[in-house]
């Protein structure tokens, strides 16, 4: 799934992965969040697709969702992630992030 198409910018802006499942209030507050930002996404649904599962595992080393990626940075789950902006760091990161997972 992608948001925020319309946004302006967003041609500059790293991919972003979130890997997801159907049931996560965490994964649905990650992508209100990065609406909020209107920033785009790419959304794997790891419950509906083992081989994106394994993917992520090997990517992450976690089994929770959402996990993050901005470019091929690892950012963590929806907590990880708010941390980071509330340290001024995400918006630093989506400058500076590298290739996507």
């Amino acid at each position: 799934m992608t948001a925020g198409i319309d946004s302006p910018g967003s041609a500059a802006q790293p991919p972003i992965t979130l890997y997801t499942s159907a049931v996560c209030g965490y994964c649905m507050a990650a992508k209100n969040f990065l609406k909020s930002k209107g920033l785009d996404w790419e959304e794997v649904r790891v419950d509906l697709d083992p081989k994106a599962r394994e993917r992520m595992l090997a990517l992450a080393r976690r089994t929770s969702v959402p996990q993050i990626f901005v470019g091929d940075v690892h950012v963590g789950g929806y907590d990880d992630m708010v941390a980071l902006n509330r340290a001024g760091k995400f918006d630093a990161l989506l400058g500076d992030a590298g290739a996507s997972p």
